[in-house]
Formats: structure tokens, sequence, C-alpha cells
């Protein structure tokens, strides 16, 4: 289970751990019932996550379109060197929004 803390229109979702396809269902529901509340802003905190599968990638992606059809900013935190790696790869930090 992800910690979520909101901040007024701003909400943060640590998961905890890697982002892979076996803790990614609980995880996109998880992200629904955050969304669901309408944040002007919504902060995936990466601490304890060491890698991502493509389908992590995916509930990611998901995630940014979904905020950005509504007007609102998905910003990626604390991604550790191996993550920022592959978004990079994939020119994925041309289109989140990464801060360290």
């Amino acid at each position: 289970m992800s910690a979520i803390v909101r901040e007024g229109n701003i909400a943060t979702i640590t998961p905890g751990q890697d982002l892979v396809s076996s803790m990614v269902p609980e995880f996109k529901q998880e992200l629904a019932s955050l969304l669901a509340d309408s944040p002007a802003e919504v902060r995936i905190d990466l601490t304890g996550a060491g890698m991502m599968d493509s389908i992590g990638i995916g509930v990611i992606i998901a995630t940014h379109n979904s905020m950005k059809k509504k007007g609102g900013k998905l910003i990626i935190v604390n991604a550790s060197g191996n993550i920022i790696k592959l978004f990079k790869s994939m020119r994925l930090d041309q289109h989140l929004n990464l801060d360290s």
C-alpha cells in the first residue's frame, strides 16, 4: 500500500517499492482514487523504487495523460539514477516533469 499525502491541491503518492507488474494493479487503484479527487498536481515519489518495468512505465504515462487532460500536472520526484536513465533512453524525460 502506497503512502498518500494531500496538501491543499497537491497530492503525493509514494509506492515505496519497484514499479513492476506484480504491484501495479494495487497502485493503479490507488492512483485512480487519488485522481478522482481532481488535484491540480500529483507527485509520484519514487523513493524506494530502484527499477520499473514496462507495466510501471505504462501507469506513469497514463497518469501523465490523465492529468494533462484535466489541466493538471504530474511530477516524478526522487527517481533513482536507473529510472532516470530509463526515462531518458525512451525520451520520456521530454514529456514528464522529473524533479530529483
